[in-house]
């Protein structure tokens, strides 16, 4: 497996929950393990990121509502979404990168240039 698998995504009403899974190989699964998102007509957005010392970083947007995590020993990480919005509609994509040194700090950073490997994402669909 080089590529990540996406899967959890689906339909359900405002204020429901999901909870997306990403799963890597031994590669493939690095340091930093985003979420990025691409709703329809917009250009893809990064949504949460995470790196091995558990530290997160979370687009606005999302604060208080999601949660990433991640499992290394399943090379695995997940996007815990609560209280969704009809805006959090789109199709949301897993990705991992190195870690990189940003201002004498190595960070993990949302941003899509920093990602090598991606997945084919899964599509969430907020509708009433």
């Amino acid at each position: 497996q080089d590529q990540l698998v996406e899967s959890g995504g689906g339909s359900v009403e405002p204020g429901g929950s999901l909870k997306l899974s990403c799963v890597a190989s031994k590669i493939t699964y690095m340091n930093c393990v985003a979420w990025f998102r691409q709703a329809p007509g917009k250009e893809r957005e990064g949504v949460a990121v995470i790196d091995t010392s558990e530290t997160t970083t979370y687009a606005d947007s999302v604060k208080g509502r999601f949660t990433i995590s991640r499992d290394e020993a399943k090379f695995a990480a997940y996007l815990q979404m609560n209280n969704l919005k009809y805006e959090d509609t789109g199709m949301y994509y897993c990705a991992t990168g190195p870690i990189l040194l940003s201002d004498g700090i190595f960070r993990c950073k949302l941003a899509e240039s920093k990602y090598v490997v991606w997945g084919q994402g899964t599509p969430v669909n907020v509708s009433s």
